[in-house]
């Protein structure tokens, strides 16, 4: 293999095994098939794949990242995309980035024919992502998504750490 063919993934050669099924463990509606690029050719701090939702089923779930961007741009199929609960049909040629502004953003395929996407974004070590519509906030940590239920989660603000001692204590 020449030095230029280690960096090519010719994706109509990558066999059906070789991609994967995800469904989100927290969406029954979660459906598509995943051929991850990035890992092919050795990027560590980006991920890229295609991915394929069947019609009917959706990506994720809504969700906003505070370290990691993320894009899609369209092959094939349409869609539709809801960003803070506006909607808007997306198809071939579009590209949607999603910069870590807060806005949740989702993607559902409510078509007739499979919605295909390059889709990418950044591998942090750590990121967290926040999940309103199931009430969670997920913590990317050590390998894996933790999630923790919002009305568990416990709020400090830096000012009860450095608030005065009592003299008397």
């Amino acid at each position: 293999m020449s030095k230029s063919e280690q960096y090519v993934v010719r994706t109509s050669q990558i066999p059906q095994e070789q991609t994967f099924h995800f469904s989100h463990p927290l969406n029954r509606a979660s459906e598509m098939r995943i051929m991850p690029l990035s890992d092919r050719i050795g990027l560590k701090r980006l991920g890229v794949s295609i991915g394929r939702i069947p019609p009917g089923k959706e990506g994720f779930l809504p969700h906003a990242h505070t370290a990691q961007e993320e894009f899609v741009f369209v092959l094939e199929g349409e869609g539709t995309l809801t960003i803070d609960g506006d909607s808007t049909t997306i198809g071939p040629g579009d590209y949607v980035g999603f910069p870590t502004d807060g806005s949740v953003h989702h993607i559902e395929n409510r078509g007739m024919r499979d919605l295909v996407y390059l889709m990418g974004g950044e591998r942090t070590m750590t990121d967290v992502a926040f999940f309103p519509t199931i009430g969670k906030t997920g913590y990317w940590a050590n390998g894996a998504m933790h999630y923790v239920d919002d009305d568990a989660v416990r709020t400090f603000r830096p000012e009860e750490f450095a608030a005065p001692k009592d003299s008397d204590s």
